[in-house]
């Protein structure tokens, strides 16, 4: 994939607005475990960020998915762990069913003001027994006449203690594979609450990881996207953008945990030399920036087969396992370099190091992955490795 002057435009608007805008308000927002997401979205809205591949009709911006993947890589960079993930939610995991499937009504009410920045979007689907197995999603919608009545239990649902409107998958039949429907919802509706904001190791995102109880929502036909029974499909197509749109998010915090150590490493003198001119340094800074360039490889190559029309289901778990681990190696290897300071809350390695963990669990497990990847394995021999 080649990258072009629009590509570097691209970067160093996001760099700007992360410099003016996030950077120097990170530590207020670290400590109180919240930050304002409303003010954010909306100034990112003004800047056309939050539509890059969406229709300009809609208010997007109409460019490839490559450019989000600058963008995302460049969030990474954000010294604040929250921000970069509550900014994908909404451009990479709320949105794309509807931009896709969307009739030009719903569109109307739903996307534009997303891509705007006027309104926060959340989308539910995981459930205490149904994570990376939608089939197993409990969750109901009854057809009532003209409306679906919803009971069920949701949770770990990103942002949506701040969420305007969401995207529901709820199952409408037993059909193991046409059971499950997507509906719209909007938060101001009854029938429906929220538990509790989940606790989490790392820092707390926007609207929190929730937990939610449905007795009674009512949710109008005209509410549905795609047809019944498509609710599988709406999962699934959220479900390549946001992985990769991850990997490249964490491609940049495991860039900025290596950055940590720069200044360091060429300083610090320990048995006559700098700490840079020990070997044993340089082996260990060397195969972190090798594997973070890997996992950058394989999550622009799934990019590209994505916006070839390629669904890249392995491409994208090959770049989801590698990135996964590589984000923990590499604040690991950063935090042994800085010693003592590394472990302390006196460098952003500290709450990295938590946040990575979730890496490895996120929109699908990496076990859950490699399994992917050995069904294709066996199905296709050799061709497992065809060029394109």
């Amino acid at each position: 994939m080649l990258f072009s002057p629009e590509h570097d435009a691209l970067r160093n608007t996001v760099a700007r607005f992360v410099e003016d805008e996030i950077n120097p308000h990170v530590d207020a927002w670290e400590e109180a475990e919240e930050f304002p997401s409303h003010m954010l979205f909306k100034k990112l809205g003004d800047l056309g960020l939050l539509g890059i591949k969406y229709d300009p009709a809609h208010g997007g911006l109409g460019l490839d998915f490559s450019f989000s993947m600058v963008m995302a890589e460049e969030l990474g960079l954000v010294a604040c762990g929250g921000v970069p993930m509550a900014i994908g939610v909404q451009t990479d995991m709320a949105t794309p069913a509807l931009n896709r499937f969307a009739t030009d009504d719903l569109k109307k009410a739903w996307l534009a003001p997303t891509i705007a920045g006027d309104m926060v979007a959340s989308i539910a689907v995981s459930e205490p027994h149904a994570g990376s197995d939608v089939a197993n999603i409990k969750t109901n919608a009854k057809k009532d006449g003209d409306d679906y009545v919803v009971h069920g239990h949701k949770w770990f649902i990103t942002g949506a203690g701040e969420a305007q409107h969401f995207i529901l998958i709820a199952r409408t039949s037993d059909d193991t594979r046409k059971g499950l429907t997507a509906f719209l919802f909007d938060a101001d509706q009854p029938g429906w609450e929220i538990l509790r904001r989940i606790p989490i190791m790392g820092p707390e995102e926007h609207g929190g990881h929730c937990e939610i109880e449905f007795d009674g929502l009512e949710i109008p036909d005209e509410n549905r996207l795609m047809e019944i029974g498509d609710g599988l499909k709406v999962t699934q197509i959220r479900l390549g953008t946001a992985r990769l749109t991850h990997c490249m998010r964490w491609t940049g915090m495991a860039k900025r945990a290596l950055e940590e150590t720069f200044d360091y490493v060429r300083e610090r003198q320990a048995f006559g030399e700098t700490l840079a001119d020990h070997e044993g340094v340089q082996w260990l800074l060397g195969e972190a920036a090798m594997q973070i360039e890997i996992g950058r490889l394989l999550t622009m190559r799934a990019a590209a087969k994505l916006d070839a029309g390629d669904f890249a289901r392995k491409e994208v778990s090959m770049a989801k396992v590698v990135v996964s681990e590589t984000l923990h190696k590499a604040i690991d290897t950063a935090i042994q370099l800085r010693g003592a300071r590394g472990y302390s809350k006196d460098t952003p390695l500290e709450w990295m190091y938590r946040y990575a963990r979730q890496a490895r669990l996120v929109d699908g497990s990496s076990e859950t992955h490699k399994m992917v990847l050995s069904r294709y394995l066996l199905n296709e021999g050799l061709d497992f490795w065809s060029w394109d």
